[in-house]
Formats: C-alpha cells, structure tokens, sequence
C-alpha cells in the first residue's frame, strides 16, 4: 500500500481552519499511507494521481455550488470519490430534509419555501418560534431564530433570501435544543462516537454569521432512540452503502425523543481530536476503501 496516493480534501478558504485535517494526514501517513491535503479549488492539482479522495473542510461549497458540484462530477471520474459525487449532490441542499421524512425518519418539520412561491406571515408563526435558513448553507451561515410573535422579521429573512434566488427553509424552534443538540457519527458503516454542544441561535431575531459553530463540545453516550434514529436516517440517504463517513445531527422534540436536524454528509467537523478512536476507525475505513477499489 506504500504507493497509494489519498487526497484530504481542503479548500483554499478553510485549510488552516480544520482541526481534524493535520490528526487524519499524519495517521494515515504513520499507517504507511501517502496523504497530502489538497485543495478542491487549487489550480490543476491533478486529481487522476491519486488513488482515493476524502472530501474533508470544502466548506466554502455553499458559496460556490454550482462549481463545487462541477468538481466532483469531474474528480469521480478519474479518482475514486468519498463521500461519492451523488451522495455531494443530494445532501448540498436542504430539500432532503423532507424526503427524509417522507420515507418516516423523525426529522424536524421542515418547510421549503421556493423563489416565486407564495407565502405569509402564518408561515412562520408557531408557538416557540421558528428558524429561517437557506436550503443551502453551512455553519448556521445566513440562519436565525425568531421568538414567538417575531413572524413579520422571519418573513423579512426569508424575503431577503427569496430575492437573491435562494430556496428557503422554514423550521419551528425546538426549546429543548438548549439541552444540548447531539452529533452522532458514523465511519465505514458503523456507529464511531459522537459528541454534545452547546446551542448555536443562543441570540433571537438577529442573523450572526460570526457565530460559533460548535459551541461547548463534550463527548457524548448516545441512547439506543438516537442511535435508532440516526440509523434510519443513514438508512434513507442516498447511497448509503457508499458512506465513508457520515455525521447525523439531532435534537429533541416536545416528547423528548430524537429528531435529525442535519444530515451531514460532505464535509462535517467529524470532532477527531475528542475522541481517539474515531480517528482510529477513520483510518481503518480509507484502507479498506482503498482495498475494495483494487480488488
């Protein structure tokens, strides 16, 4: 294996900003492998050299999807892709959300409203409020929650998103996220850890794109419902067999039992450093990967 060449998938934007990057190189060079990030919108960087991709921080794609898209169609057909190239397409924009549902995983209710679709202030009126994001967004980028009575400001953040041409997605606020919201995450096919943070939208009515994005991580002992849960929400993807990694986000509801409120699987913060074995586990799926696409 010592001629097998792995690309770690960086942007220009976020290679400095990964914590898991430099952990993943250096164990899978100490495994004997050859690693290196590369960049996904460096200039010709020759994606055929290299025998397997791991898409890791391309958390830039939001802003340039239609070209991030592009380059994952073109870099899975001269190297081995992971997560694949369909699995990037479907899981960029929000819309999964409720296909999800609609094939019964518990997943928060989601409304999508389209550029040119009607709507009203009623669309965002719900007993504990709700949350406004794009479709497409990453890091609770261009995301707020509005408190109950606050419709006419949501409708206003969804208008602005409506008139630069983005879809818009709709959510009522779970109170019980303040508890904690749970990161359970999955490599090779198999549960590996998972960890709880602090809530994001801790300021109401207001879009902070400066935001911390995992605030007050701790390691976390998943419960057999989130475990269940978060199962049949792999289960639902697209492609699930071809997962390399995947990171399921949930949350509580009014009954206290779990929901998805993300479904990550491009490039999520896979929390490596707090949690030994996942980078352990990581390692052990990209050799098997490797194997599987030579025999």
């Amino acid at each position: 294996m010592s001629t097998v060449r792995i690309a770690v998938v960086t942007s220009l934007a976020d290679a400095d900003l990964d914590p898991d990057l430099p952990l993943l190189v250096d164990a899978l060079r100490s495994d004997g492998l050859a690693a290196e990030p590369v960049a996904w919108d460096a200039d010709a960087p020759g994606w055929e050299r290299f025998d397997l991709a791991v898409v890791r921080s391309t958390w830039d794609y939001t802003e340039r999807l239609g070209e991030f898209l592009a380059w994952a169609d073109a870099t899975a057909r001269v190297t081995r892709l992971r997560n694949p190239a369909a699995v990037v397409r479907w899981n960029s924009d929000k819309r999964y959300l409720p296909e999800l549902a609609g094939r019964g995983v518990p997943v928060v209710p989601t409304r999508i409203i389209e550029p040119g679709s009607p709507y009203g202030e009623g669309d965002f009126d719900h007993a504990d409020g709700v949350v406004v994001k794009p479709a497409v967004s990453a890091g609770a980028r261009d995301t707020a929650r509005y408190e109950p009575g606050r419709a006419a400001d949501a409708a206003r953040h969804a208008r602005m998103l409506l008139d630069q041409g983005r879809a818009v997605v709709v959510q009522p606020y779970l109170p019980l996220v303040e508890e904690g919201e749970r990161a359970l995450v999955f490599i090779g096919g198999g549960f590996s850890h998972a960890i709880r943070k602090g809530p994001v939208l801790t300021e109401p009515n207001v879009i902070d794109n400066l935001r911390m994005p995992h605030p007050g991580v701790t390691v976390h002992r998943p419960t057999e419902a989130e475990l269940r849960t978060a199962g049949a929400a792999l289960a639902a993807s697209t492609s699930p067999g071809e997962l390399l990694y995947a990171r399921v986000d949930l949350a509580l509801d009014e009954a206290r039992e779990p929901v998805v409120m993300e479904l990550e699987l491009i490039e999520p913060n896979l929390f490596l450093g707090h949690d030994p074995q996942g980078l352990d586990h990581l390692v052990t799926a990209v050799t098997a990967e490797l194997k599987s696409a030579r025999s």
